[in-house]
């Protein structure tokens, strides 16, 4: 079978599970009477701690999880099919994908494209030079080194979190439109990577951000998770609108929106280096879009707060796959990057700014999806850290290392969740070690990864964007520190977790306590494999430093080349490489020395934290409360641009446009009783006097003229003896 020809299927398969669920979905599983209507005592469930309640367990704490979604319900015996079909057909795509790459890499171009037809065609468009050009854009797909990374990784965790979800949400109603709304998220996301042209890739780019809406809020009844959802919509449509902005720009400077074509016009321009001209506007307004799709400072905080949908929801849209859409889209207009270095400056500060300020916020948050969600962000800002000096196979690369881990870490704390009845708050968990063993031992896997201790997954990506940002010319060691402060950080608060999580005594209630116990099998082996790949993925990927490994060991490095010619990619061929062994040791211990102080903080003397947090007061109450940048958006933007900016809207259309109005009206008045004054009397009296005049005047004439003859006679021989008696005299 020729896959690379059949690559259209992979984005169907998917999208025929979604239009399944839509329409036989409800005869699979019907639902219950609370699925439509607000079950009692629901305005009574958790939504002032965002927790996930997936289950319908009893908390402990009196409250109910269920969300009231009717839990308990009888099952439908076909309920069984959602549980196949959906996973199914992830699955086929995940074989499809794979068997499309295994071909691609026999090829000698490295790139296979299928235009199925033209999509837009032929919308007159004047480029920046004047040229008039048509705008058009085809439905095809392109399969290449990098849509192909990003189409194993969708598929491949999106297929382990498909079958973790049939046993995490398998007591939930509404298990049918969950399934059939992460089938579609799949379906948009490998329309996304697979598109060959931007405009194609933005159907999936606002594909993926409906999805997330919807998942985000699938706990419709609860009003904090519609407001996750609708902040996650509208934070991510200020980014997506400097997306439609770029490309339009870049459109006017290539000509064309196919990746190819604007690799292929690209090639022959100058780079921009003292000026910041067209192609650094279009790149920067690209990179906003970015921005916002994959949670950089300043539009991040709708990520936190999407952990209101089920973690499954978590793991798969805001750990994996959706939230790195935008380091796809800046690495896929590499070409552009290279072109722009200030823009691209400007992109490795706000990486490393976005890192560095999530890592130092989940350092002391309690809610243990809270705590992961700001280390993605972080780790998402580790990634745009390297593309902005220019790395651009190593933020692929910790793209591809961070999808094993993080979805292993947020399926983890699901199964915690799970454990411990809906309960979320680490500060009431403890001592799970023991009675969760596989979920530990496999959360432990992705702790020691994400903190970057060698031989695990974490470790060569992150160690490798370290070096790229010391020895690229495009980097700095200002950035080098940051990034180093924040690998530190990441060590410190993943051990935090692990420690207040399975260590120690549990601060759970005894309710709670009776009832931990262990994720079944459809949870617990996505999280064994989830592990594994955390393990053992990076070693594709070894540090070219170490020489002892073949090439074989660098196969990611080499299987992207080709999309990055030209990018400071030898800039550390012959550099000496202690300076690189004592990077590397250094970047361990200070991964050694965060989990080293977590430990002692929270294993060894537990009673610190609180004292630590007593003394630093104000920076602990600024960190705990997220820089209090939601606080200071909703001033600036919500309390003072939406609501204050309207009210001053509506001032001035009732003082200026109504006013205006109003004046426009009373002139119009005054000026109409003017001008009846003036026709009444000046222009009306003009013409009754006249006529008076006209009238006098003419009242000789018409005793004269009375219209009989023998009268016009008498004049005339009257006149006639007039004249000549005048004319005698004169004579």
């Amino acid at each position: 079978m020729n896959f690379l020809d059949l690559i259209w299927l992979i984005p169907l398969f998917p999208l025929a599970g979604a239009a399944m669920m839509l329409m036989l979905g409800r005869n699979l599983d019907p639902q219950p009477a609370s699925e439509v209507a607000l079950a009692p005592g629901l305005e009574h469930t958790h939504e002032d701690h965002g927790h996930d309640h997936g289950h319908g367990h009893s908390h402990g704490h009196g409250q109910s999880h269920d969300h009231g979604h009717g839990h308990g319900h009888a099952a439908s015996p076909l309920r069984f099919l959602i549980g196949w079909i959906c996973p199914g057909m992830v699955l086929l795509s995940f074989l499809f994908s794979a068997g499309a790459v295994l071909q691609l890499a026999g090829t000698e171009s490295k790139a296979h494209e299928v235009v199925l037809f033209r999509w837009i065609a032929g919308l007159p468009f004047h480029l920046a030079d004047g040229r008039l050009a048509a705008f058009g854009a085809d439905w095809g797909f392109l399969l290449d080194p990098l849509s192909s990374v990003m189409a194993l990784v969708v598929t491949g965790i999106g297929f382990l979190i498909h079958v973790y979800s049939i046993g995490y949400m398998g007591h939930e109603s509404g298990y049918y439109r969950f399934f059939g709304y992460l089938n579609l998220f799949v379906f948009f996301m490998l329309m996304l990577v697979l598109a060959n042209n931007y405009l194609l890739l933005f159907v999936g780019w606002e594909g993926v951000g409906l999805c997330s809406y919807l998942l985000i809020g699938f706990y419709f009844h609860k009003k904090s998770a519609g407001d996750a959802g609708n902040k996650a919509f509208i934070v991510n449509r200020i980014g997506d609108a400097g997306f439609i902005l770029g490309m339009l720009l870049l459109f006017s400077v290539a000509g064309s929106l196919s990746f190819g074509e604007v690799r292929r016009a690209l090639a022959g321009m100058h780079p921009e280096v003292a000026q910041f001209g067209v192609l650094s506007a279009a790149a920067l307004l690209l990179f906003i879009g970015a921005t916002g799709k994959s949670a950089q400072f300043p539009l991040f905080v709708w990520l936190p707060d999407a952990m209101e949908g089920p973690t499954p929801v978590s793991a798969l849209i805001h750990a994996a796959t959706m939230v790195t859409a935008g380091v796809y889209m800046v690495a896929r207009s590499a070409d552009l990057y290279i072109l722009t270095p200030q823009t691209s400056a400007l992109v490795a500060v706000v990486g490393a700014l976005t890192a560095i300020l999530a890592a130092s916020i989940g350092l002391v948050q309690n809610d243990i999806k809270r705590v992961l969600a700001y280390s993605t962000v972080s780790q998402l800002g580790y990634m745009v850290l390297a593309l902005g000096v220019g790395a651009y196979w190593v933020a692929v690369f910790h793209l591809y290392t961070h999808a094993f881990f993080k979805a292993l870490l947020f399926l983890g704390s699901g199964s915690v969740i799970h454990a411990m009845s809906g309960e979320q708050d680490m500060r009431r968990m403890g001592g799970l070690k023991d009675k969760i063993p596989i979920t530990y031992r496999t959360m432990l896997v992705g702790s020691i990864a994400i903190a970057g201790i060698p031989g695990l997954a974490g470790f060569f990506s992150k160690d490798e964007i370290l070096w790229q940002v010391w020895s690229s010319p495009l980097g700095s060691k200002a950035l080098w520190a940051v990034g180093l402060v924040t690998a530190g950080m990441t060590a410190f608060y993943m051990w935090r977790l692990m420690a207040m999580t399975f260590f120690g005594a549990s601060r759970a209630d005894a309710h709670t306590q009776e009832h931990i116990h262990e994720s079944p099998a459809a949870m617990t082996v996505p999280l064994i494999v989830l592990a594994v790949g955390s393990a053992l993925g990076g070693w594709i990927g070894v540090p070219k430093l170490w020489a002892a490994f073949p090439e074989s060991f660098r196969l990611f490095e080499h299987w992207l080349a080709p999309m990055f010619p030209g990018v400071h990619g030898e800039h550390a061929a012959h550099h000496d490489t202690s300076v690189e062994w004592l990077l590397m040791g250094l970047s361990v211990a200070v991964a050694v020395g965060g989990i080293a102080l977590a430990r002692h903080f929270y294993q060894v003397r537990p009673d610190l934290p609180d004292r630590v947090a007593a003394s630093a007061g104000p920076l602990y109450r600024t960190l705990y409360n997220k820089w209090y940048l939601d606080d200071i958006y909703a001033f600036l933007f919500i309390d003072g641009l939406c609501k204050k900016g309207g009210q001053a809207m509506g001032r001035f259309d009732l003082g200026v446009v109504d006013g205006g109005v109003n004046g426009a009206g009373w002139l119009t008045r005054v000026s109409s009783a003017l001008s009846i004054w003036w026709d009444t009397w000046i222009i009306d009296g003009a013409v009754r006097l006249t006529s008076f005049l006209v009238r006098v005047g003419s009242y000789p004439v018409r005793l004269i003229h009375n219209g009989q003859f023998q009268t016009y006679a008498l004049y005339v021989v009257a006149g006639v003896l007039l004249f000549l008696t005048y004319y005698v005299a004169r004579s």
